[in-house]
């Protein structure tokens, strides 16, 4: 008699997360989610890790009433799961207990019933308190061991001893857990490696815990890991949908029902049924924008371990910035990020941590600027890294960031700042005149100012949609061109009012120039310009016309790949223009403010 494999449908939140990055409106889905429930499908991930903050960043959504509807779709009896970061919930920087509570308590509220939970450091000192917390909330508590392939040349973690010492401080710990899932977010874990670390933590659990293995074809051997995994002792894999399965996604159920056909394993599927309730989703989702990258296979990742659904929001965020050109040299220069950091796995917020990282040694310079979160990583004020951060880096990061280093807990650290927690958040509420429910106060916790801008009704749509995607088919008449500009080169295409650039739209409008007007630049006299120094959102300006400002005074910060980037005024003097507002993308050198 065949073993039968369970399986949890990723589609609707990691398929979105690595296909679309993250950028997905509710109603435009829901009729997939609708036939894959009444397809007889029954466990899905719907929300949580960047499926929480991408609602209010881009889609103008509440996650809240996204996660209630599909509750309302699902009916009662059908798992629905989601993704929590440890002492990170559901964003990228560390919370407060109070938040931590909080985040348990308005999930189960609107329907979650199962929360994976793990911590990117593997330090289970941030799994206590989240873990308790979802135990606490009535919700069933999956924890998480995360797993990823070193550069080759490195070593002293992310081996199965390695593995399988975290598993046993879980244990010891007293953690409370319903499952426990080894989750490879790169997909880059040798089948080996994973064979060896699934057998082990079967001896360690026993029988009767529900063991899961959760990869992505990334690099292309998942299919290869979740047959060793099952080989091994794991009771469940993760699976997707096409159109978000393969690539930087999880395998496509019918994909592994293949690989499984002549085996002892079953999926218990029909076929049939899975083929019409994807013909469903292909149409619901024809309208967007898919990244080429995320159809993709990428060899390199193995060297720099770009997880799948953090790949395609990094390459989005890089096509909002106009600055794709240079995502090659980026995910290169990761692979230094990762060998000098100490090891944490490149999972979310870790991943972002790497990336934004290598974004900065791309764009000013290797080890110019720190980023905030990767250098805050090295320092330990998100818990202990596998292995000792390079001492080099290390001292960068307190020089830049004038933090000394620390092995307080985390939670420690986050309960006595101010700013930080629900205190905070209701303040912040307050400011804005915005009621301060427990679910108000959780998004201004944890999406900060661009949850604050949603709150008001000022958040802006960033989903990429609106036409059918081409045929590949269709030839090179594309209408496409090859610009270049002062040396840098841009893909640049014209349809109606807009034109694409990188990937880009830009509302456009051509006429006929004065030749003299054209050769002319207005002089701007004795002011002095506040230009932007990399492409970004205007987050905060804390400053207004006709402020008196000190040289060096903090002036309006941009946000770029989830970095805040604060300006500074050049000089003295009184704040004469502000030529842009809240939420407003910037390129390279637009002038942001004059200073007189």
């Amino acid at each position: 008699m065949k073993k039968r494999v369970h399986f949890m449908v990723t589609a609707f939140r990691d398929g979105f997360q690595s296909a679309y990055g993250a950028r997905v409106l509710t109603k435009d889905f829901l009729p997939a989610f609708e036939a894959a429930v009444n397809a007889g499908m029954n466990h899905f991930e719907i929300g949580g890790g960047a499926r929480f903050q991408s609602l209010y960043f881009y889609c103008n959504e509440d996650a809240f009433q996204m996660m209630k509807t599909l509750r309302d779709v699902a009916g009662p009896d059908a798992d629905l799961q989601t993704l929590a970061r440890g002492v990170n919930v559901v964003g990228l920087d560390s919370q407060p207990r109070d938040i931590i509570k909080l985040h348990a308590k308005l999930f189960k509220k609107y329907g979650v019933s199962t929360i994976r939970n793990f911590d990117a450091l593997n330090d289970v000192n941030n799994l206590i308190d989240s873990g308790k917390a979802i135990a606490d909330a009535g919700l069933n508590h999956e924890v998480v061991v995360t797993m990823m392939e070193l550069p080759p040349g490195c070593e002293g973690a992310h081996d199965p001893a390695f593995y399988a010492s975290t598993l046993k401080q879980i244990l010891d710990a007293g953690i409370p857990y319903n499952s426990v899932c080894f989750k490879d977010a790169s997909g880059t874990s040798t089948p080996q490696k994973v064979y060896e670390t699934i057998k082990e933590a079967r001896k360690l659990l026993g029988n009767d815990v529900r063991l899961v293995f959760h990869s992505h074809e990334t690099a292309g051997v998942s299919i290869a890991q979740y047959k060793a995994a099952l080989e091994a002792g794991a009771d469940q894999i993760d699976l997707s949908l096409a159109p978000v399965s393969g690539g930087t996604c999880q395998p496509d159920v019918l994909t592994m029902w293949h690989a499984l056909r002549g085996t002892e394993f079953d999926l218990g599927i029909d076929p049939v049924k899975i083929m019409e309730v994807e013909e469903v989703f292909k149409e619901c989702m024809a309208d967007y924008f898919t990244p080429p990258e995320a159809r993709a296979v990428e060899p390199r990742i193995p060297f720099s371990p770009m997880p799948g659904g953090a790949l395609t929001a990094n390459t989005q965020m890089l096509r909002d910035n106009g600055l794709m050109d240079r995502y090659p040299e980026m995910i290169k220069n990761m692979e230094e990020v990762v060998r000098r950091g100490g090891f944490a796995t490149s999972v979310t917020p870790v991943s972002q941590f790497y990336f934004q990282q290598a974004f900065n040694n791309t764009m000013f310079g290797p080890w110019k600027k720190i980023a905030e979160g990767y250098g805050k990583m090295v320092l330990g004020y998100f818990g202990k890294t596998p292995v000792a951060p390079d001492p080099e880096i290390v001292k960068l990061a307190q020089e830049q960031l004038g933090l000394e280093p620390t092995t307080e807990l985390v939670v420690d650290i986050n309960d006595r700042d101010p700013n930080k927690g629900i205190e905070a958040a209701r303040k912040a509420l307050k400011e804005n005149n915005l009621e301060e429910t427990e679910e108000n106060i959780f998004i201004a916790a944890t999406c900060k100012d661009k949850g604050i801008m949603f709150l008001k009704g000022e958040a802006k749509l960033g989903v990429r949609k609106g036409q059918k995607q081409k045929d590949a088919s269709a030839g090179s008449s594309s209408g496409a061109y090859a610009v270049s500009v002062g040396g840098k080169k841009y893909t640049v295409k014209i349809e109606g009012d807009k034109a694409i650039v990188n990937g880009k739209a830009y509302d456009i409008a051509i006429s006929e120039a004065d030749e003299k007007a054209a050769g002319s630049a207005a002089s701007s006299g004795d002011k002095a310009e506040v230009k932007a120094p990399l492409p970004g959102l205007v987050l905060r300006i804390p400053v207004a016309e006709g402020d008196e400002v000190e040289d060096g005074q903090e002036v309006i910060v941009l946000e770029a790949m989830k970095m805040e980037n604060p300006i500074y005024a050049p000089k003295a003097g009184r704040v004469a223009s502000i030529l842009v507002k809240q939420g407003d993308h910037v390129k390279s050198g637009d002038v942001l403010i004059e200073i007189e």
